[in-house]
């Protein structure tokens, strides 16, 4: 729980991702498509990648990828992330981070 608190913090917009999901890829896309640069954690090509992914269902991400963090803080999954997206706040949440200037 620590180390995933700890890497979502480190930048403005993190995401906790699979390299073989393919809602992580949507996601990834959707946040590139914005001109944001996140930080992202491929949690199959990580050695301590099936711990933060119990960590992350424990913060209530369900399933536990995409995982997206704005700010330090826990946003959501795609279903989530798309929704802040169709009604026009997920913009606000990113230049509030500092994750965009527009």
């Amino acid at each position: 729980m620590d180390r995933v608190a700890k890497l979502a913090s480190q930048k403005a917009v993190v995401i906790f991702s699979k390299s073989s999901c393919c809602m992580c890829h949507a996601i990834k896309r959707l946040f590139y498509e914005q001109g944001v640069s996140p930080a992202i954690y491929e949690l199959d090509e990580d050695s301590r990648g099936k711990e933060m992914e119990w960590a992350l269902m424990r913060l209530g991400c369900s399933p536990s990828v995409p995982a997206v963090f704005i700010g330090g803080k826990f946003v959501g999954s795609a279903n989530t992330v798309m929704t802040l997206q169709l009604n026009g706040s997920l913009k606000k949440l990113l230049k509030d981070a500092g994750a965009i200037w527009l």
